[in-house]
């Protein structure tokens, strides 16, 4: 690797650094606002869509850049989002909100991702 290779891809994990700051920020003002199993089931659902939007327009449109990308996609809506909390709240609840919360999760976030996949698809170009 050289040394501009080296300094891009530095700047690459600060951007992720950057966005996961914002994202994890973004996380709990949701968490504060809705609480408990709404609040997972809405993060997870908003940042599919939204997630969704970014990699779907960058694919159409080759119009964001790489760091952008990795700034919105890898920082802020992972660290946005949350699997880890989604499964210990599941196994945690009574069996019917489990079944429910893990089919909510997947079938919004499911949703979400083809929604966006839809909008760009429509408004993107293609």
């Amino acid at each position: 690797m050289n040394f501009d290779s080296y300094l891009r891809e530095l700047w690459f994990v600060f951007l992720v650094g950057f966005g996961g700051f914002f994202g994890a920020c973004l996380r709990y003002i949701f968490d504060l606002w809705v609480g408990g199993l709404g609040s997972t089931l809405i993060v997870n659902s908003l940042g599919s869509f939204l997630l969704s939007l970014v990699v779907y327009y960058s694919l159409v449109r080759k119009s964001l850049s790489e760091g952008f990308v990795v700034l919105v996609a890898t920082g802020v809506l992972s660290s946005f989002t949350t699997y880890s909390t989604f499964i210990l709240q599941s196994f945690t609840a009574n069996p019917v909100v489990l079944v429910l919360n893990i089919l909510g999760n997947y079938g919004f976030g499911l949703l979400g991702a083809y929604l966006g996949k839809l909008l760009i698809r429509r408004f993107g170009g293609i």
